[in-house]
């Protein structure tokens, strides 16, 4: 299953045209980069609007009441469609996620590096836990081993918890991250884009209907 990630309504709207995407995940550098000036409530709705399935979008605040203010709120825009993002950081974080998830709202939580994290959020409830493929990578770690041992538990033990995979750079992560057993992979739409194209599919595609033109000339 593959999820987009973005915040732009325009690419979001155009690429689950595509029949192929099941929900989109934000983030407070997505919406920095594309959406400086717009207001983040608006750009949420705009969002949902134009597409399907779960939209996370993620906490910025960080003591332990603001974090679940906020997340009330979010979740408040679409209560069918928004689901918060709670980056694992620490003790506060768990609480916040648990206090969340008890009010029934759905939970990404987010920003996982190791299988003890994704196990943790999942143990408590939340909906999605996301291992950020690329970023282990930078750390010089194998990403593989951590994404296989977390659905490996969470097949075993029966958790509901969808794994997620995201910060993925190339369309090798994602083929890495569903051979590995992720539920989800999201994508960048330049990602996307890039996976769909293979020249030598073109370059097929061309000769043939080359062939079919030059029919009536012979």
């Amino acid at each position: 299953m593959l999820f987009l990630d973005s915040s732009d309504p325009v690419e979001i709207r155009d690429l689950f045209a595509w029949g192929v995407l099941a929900g989109v995940t934000t983030n407070p550098l997505i919406l920095a980069r594309e959406a400086p000036d717009v207001e983040m409530e608006a750009r949420i709705r705009a969002v949902c609007e134009v597409s399907r399935g779960h939209v996370s979008v993620e906490l910025v605040t960080e003591t332990e009441r603001e974090m679940i203010d906020e997340g009330l709120r979010y979740h408040a825009w679409a209560p069918e469609r928004i689901c918060v993002k709670v980056p694992l950081t620490g003790e506060p974080s768990m609480r916040v996620l648990a206090a969340l998830v008890a009010r029934g709202i759905p939970v990404n939580a987010t920003c996982l590096m190791s299988f003890h994290q994704a196990y943790l959020a999942a143990l408590a409830g939340s909906t999605y836990v996301s291992i950020f493929s690329g970023r282990v990578r930078d750390m010089g770690y194998d990403v593989r081993p951590v994404i296989a041992d977390t659905r490996a538990a969470l097949d075993r033990e029966g958790l509901a918890a969808r794994l997620l995979i995201g910060s993925i750079r190339q369309p090798i992560d994602v083929t890495d991250a569903i051979e590995a057993g992720a539920h989800i992979v999201t994508v960048p739409p330049a990602l996307l884009r890039k996976m769909l194209y293979h020249p030598q599919t073109e370059r097929t595609a061309r000769e043939f209907n080359d062939a079919w033109n030059r029919r009536g000339s012979r």
